[in-house]
Formats: C-alpha cells, structure tokens, sequence
C-alpha cells in the first residue's frame, strides 16, 4: 500500500511539473539582450550618441536622451564604451534614430574592414523625424565570418556640405551555429527574438522585433529589446521608410 501511494505521489508531482513547465514555456517573457564580452582589438570605442563625448561613459542600462539626437540603435558597453554588437547576416540592417529632415540634410554611412578599406555610401534622408533601417545592398561585399568591421554613419548639412551629427561603432560576423539554427527554424518570430538577444545576436533580434512591431503592434519583444541596452527613450518613435544605400 504503502509503495502504490508513493506511485501515485510521483506521479502527481510529475503533473505538476509538466502544466508547470509548460504554463511557463507559453508566458510571454521579454526578451533581454545579453551582450557578449567586449572585443579586445578595438581602438576608438565608438559613439552611440551624437551629442556628448565617445559613448558619453553611459551604462547598458542607463537611458539616453533622443530629444534631437541621432543614435545609432546599438548596445554600448559601461566601462569601455564600446560600441559593438554580433550579426550573423552578409548584409545586416543598421539601424538609427534620425532627427533631422531630408530638407536640409543628407546621409553617408561608411563601412571599413579590417585592412581599412572604405566602402562609401550616400543616401538621402526622410521628411520626418524616426527610426530608420539602412541595409547594404546586394552590390555590396558580404560581410566574413569572423571578420570586424568599422562603421560610421554621418549627417551632412545641404547647405554647406559639413557634418551636424555622426555616430559610429563595430559589427562583427558570428557563424550560425547548426544547434541555434535549428531552434530559430522551429521559433515563432517572437521567440527567434528571445533566442537572438540570449546569444548576443543583436542585429537580427532588432529586425525580427521591428517586424513584430510591424504586424503585431501589440508584442512587446521591441520595447523590451531598447529598454535592455538603456534606449527606453526611443521605443515610441515611429519607423519611416528611408533610405537606401549607393555607392558614392
């Protein structure tokens, strides 16, 4: 008797366990970003944000003012300032928040390798301020895996063709692991962000939430992505379709 009423413990417990494990896996947790070890080969750290100095010494998780800024969307690390983040694609999205207006402005975004070889692009800008998403082109040389790559991104004034704002950074390519890939295969958009930010991938976890952004306005993978990396002033800002890269 004694041994059946421990079975029948066992088993209710494992019940337990089972709706548990799966109320859980069905709850909806926000995705956080965890940004992998700085890289040691970087000699300027970077600049997230236009105003102030490289990286203006700001925590991860510190918030910084979007009030007429252009800020790059990216992590910055606290002791270091680096700005820097891993993407798994030739040709990643970069993306910015642009306050300024294509009236009186213009874009040029410059991709270096590690031979400092310059690509140069120009792109023009949109009417309204917002969140852009600046994309190599298919002409462009894909990025290599494990490769490093110095980016810059400049405003120019139409007027008189000097620069008003800039920000910068490095993006590296990481490989797709087959373990990883075959999670993402299964995941449902909302979860390939949550596996994204928990591998350190930043720039394809902030595409996938755009989308989400895009057709389920009410995910939350968006928000809680900038509000992990301390970008919560952005998050209400609208996209604007803008702008497409030509090599000067």
């Amino acid at each position: 008797m004694k041994r059946y009423m421990q079975k029948i413990s066992l088993a209710a417990i494992s019940l337990i366990l089972i709706c548990y494990v799966q109320v859980q896996a069905q709850s909806p947790n926000p995705p956080i970003f965890l940004a992998p070890p700085p890289t040691p080969d970087i000699g300027e750290p970077g600049k997230r944000s236009a105003a102030g100095s490289r990286g203006c010494g700001q925590d991860v998780n510190k918030p910084v003012s979007s009030q007429k800024q252009l800020i790059a969307l990216l992590p910055i690390y606290p002791k270091s300032e680096q700005v820097f983040a891993i993407t798994i694609a030739e040709r990643p999205d970069f993306w910015f928040y642009i306050p300024y207006s294509s009236s009186f402005t213009y874009g040029e975004f410059v991709l270096e390798d590690e031979s400092q070889n310059q690509t140069i692009y120009k792109t023009s800008l949109t009417e309204a301020p917002g969140i852009v998403n600046l994309r190599l082109p298919f002409s462009a040389a894909p990025l290599q895996i494990g490769k490093q790559y110095h980016w810059y991104f400049n405003i120019y004034s139409k007027k008189n063709n000097q620069i008003v704002a800039d920000v910068e950074g490095y993006v590296k390519r990481a490989p797709l692991y087959s373990s990883l890939k075959t999670q993402l295969e299964k995941a449902t958009p909302s979860q390939q962000v949550t596996l994204y930010g928990a591998n350190g991938i930043w720039y394809e976890a902030l595409s996938v939430a755009s989308q989400l952004r895009h057709t389920q306005p009410q995910n939350t993978s968006w928000t809680a992505l900038l509000q992990s990396v301390g970008l919560k002033d952005i998050t209400n800002e609208p996209k604007v379709e803008c702008c497409k890269l030509e090599i000067q």
